[in-house]
């Protein structure tokens, strides 16, 4: 990948659904980095166009929360689910699972091959406060940052599988411990990154530098 198309900028679909933000803090983080061009979309919107459609972007990132197993549809507009995201790694076309999209489809096989977390029971806890440790400050998403705190909604679940590269950790009773990964998932580069609830954390420089360069590893551009 790692294309840029007419605007001289990244192609990302962000893909919502199924659990209320703050749109206009959530929006903003994208309308923050000017090597993008977003297309903040829900799931229906994107599943329902066209592969040729949909295989233009250059990174899609999924802030979703579907808890349904896909194939099981009983609304038309849904129905197209399981076969679209099924497409996810034919081509190098990145994947970056935001935040909730962790949890998204807790029991689907595919989903969890794609996180690296084969067990994804969870709790939730919100309005911890935690501080982030960087694990690799040579990788290019986490390069010459330092630990810092934030305000968080954090999960209590399985961290990151042996075959992922890990980025961020924290050590929190209520947190996951890894908090930030790299991995492939057929021919994509996949990032996963568990932060990012509301404007407190949308609004944190360093976690609008981590989403920035997690668009642009898992598109190839840097």
């Amino acid at each position: 990948m790692g294309s840029v198309h007419n605007t001289g900028k990244l192609r990302v679909a962000v893909v919502t659904g199924r659990h209320p933000f703050d749109v206009s803090g959530f929006h903003a983080v994208f309308r923050s980095m000017p090597e993008i061009d977003p297309y903040i979309q829900h799931m229906e919107d994107f599943v329902s166009a066209p592969w040729d459609t949909r295989k233009e972007y250059d990174v899609v990132v999924f802030y979703n929360m579907h808890m349904e197993t896909p194939g099981n549809e009983q609304n038309w507009w849904d129905q197209d689910m399981k076969p679209a995201l099924e497409q996810l790694g034919e081509t190098k076309q990145g994947i970056f699972l935001l935040h909730h999209a962790l949890l998204a489809f807790p029991q689907w096989p595919f989903w969890s091959q794609i996180t690296g977390i084969a067990a994804r029971d969870f709790t939730y806890h919100m309005g911890q406060t935690v501080r982030y440790e960087i694990a690799d400050r040579e990788h290019p998403i986490t390069r010459a940052m330092i630990a810092w705190q934030m305000v968080d909604e954090t999960y209590k679940m399985s961290g990151a599988a042996p075959d992922s590269h890990v980025l961020i950790t924290a050590e929190h009773p209520l947190s996951m411990p890894t908090i930030a990964w790299t991995r492939t998932f057929r021919a994509a580069r996949v990032f996963c990154y568990e932060s990012g609830h509301d404007n407190q954390t949308y609004a944190n420089p360093n976690f609008r530098t981590v989403v920035a360069r997690g668009i642009q590893w898992c598109a190839g551009v840097i």
